[in-house]
């Protein structure tokens, strides 16, 4: 099975396919179109308005820079979580992925290892102790929390799937939408019939009622509600 998934992709792992805009990207995180661009493809030095330059916080797997695959999505999931929960400067984020890739090769830390944080650095588990990655290792003996709890990985901690947000309050949120890059594409879908998201809001755009399209599909009217409210251009406004 997943031999064939990866035939499809041209003998790649659909997690790093470039597949998503960055247009795409903000609908599906509701991450602000602009802040993407800042975070994926940075800024250069000395810039018409005289502000300074910094690198991307979130490497690309597409050399052209143009497109962003499922674990740079993920990625972008985890920093704008970090970001709006924890309120954490992008100088940490940045020392932190630098410190991961240089002393644990991991080329995207972000998608790879369950982050924690205090609220001031960012932290991973290793063996027994708390790695405060931010401050080049130094170690820190409290567990905090996770950054996240929405991105599926198998036994091997490969990426499997994304649950992303489908509102402005996680505690409420209850992962009605999935986005798996192996299945649809990596479409954004209801996760209990695998109807992508966009068919739904297509659909209600075009004038059929909610009730309407729960019969059709055989699903709860709440489940419709998520679908559209996902597609909501609002969310990455």
């Amino acid at each position: 099975m997943r031999a064939h998934s990866t035939a499809i992709y041209g003998g790649r792992d659909p997690i790093e396919c470039p597949a998503y805009t960055k247009t795409d990207a903000a609908r599906m995180t509701g991450v602000p179109i602009s802040t993407v661009r800042n975070w994926v493809l940075g800024r250069a030095e000395g810039t018409s308005q005289g502000r300074a330059g910094f690198p991307p916080a979130i490497q690309l797997d597409d050399p052209t820079g143009e497109f962003l695959s499922f674990r740079n999505l993920v990625e972008l999931h985890v920093l704008a979580a970090i970001r709006r929960d924890y309120e954490l400067k992008l100088p940490v984020v940045r020392r932190a992925t630098q410190f991961l890739r240089a002393n644990f090769s991991f080329e995207h830390p972000l998608a790879t290892v369950q982050m924690l944080t205090d609220g001031r650095d960012l932290l991973i588990e290793h063996g027994p102790e708390i790695l405060n990655t931010s401050r080049g290792g130094q170690i820190e003996m409290k567990w905090i929390s996770a950054c996240v709890e929405r991105i599926e990985y198998d036994r091997e901690g490969r990426l499997q799937k994304l649950y992303p947000f489908t509102t402005t309050d996680p505690a409420r949120d209850f992962k009605a939408v999935v986005i798996d890059p192996r299945s649809q594409f990596g479409r954004p879908c209801l996760r209990e019939v695998g109807i992508p998201t966009e068919v739904v809001m297509s659909r209600f755009a075009a004038g059929e009622r909610i009730e309407e399209l729960a019969e059709d599909f055989g699903i709860q009217a709440c489940l419709i509600e998520e679908a559209i409210r996902f597609e909501q251009p609002s969310r990455a406004a």
